[in-house]
């Protein structure tokens, strides 16, 4: 019993903390500060620039192949993906933990 808030695949390996920043559309990454952990239903080609700022990626979908997989393994960024309810459970501010190794999520603080 690991008591996380959220489940999900282990996508990409590497556990990390932070404050994070729900984005619902390509167009919020404006408000994407560095260091935050992006908290999304997905990601595309648009999104890309996000993962030179990014030190953690939470998502509501995806598969071992998708965007957001490979992009996060691609520059190190622990990741965990298809956690379902992501972006309704965990609001920007929240204090998250990303465990990409095991595929859960905590909330830290809220």
């Amino acid at each position: 019993e690991l008591k996380a808030d959220l489940y999900g695949a282990a996508a990409a390996p590497g556990v990390v903390e932070g404050v994070a920043r729900v984005c619902t559309a390509a167009q919020q990454l404006t408000e994407l500060r560095k260091g935050e952990i992006l908290v999304a239903p997905g990601t595309s080609a648009a999104w890309t620039v996000a993962f030179t700022m990014i030190k953690g990626l939470i998502t509501d979908g995806g598969g071992a192949l998708s965007h957001p997989v490979i992009m996060a393994r691609e520059y190190g960024i622990p990741c965990v993906a298809g956690c379902l309810q992501g972006t309704q459970k965990i609001k920007t501010g929240d204090r998250v933990k990303v465990d990409g190794d095991l595929g859960i999520v905590y909330i830290l603080d809220k």
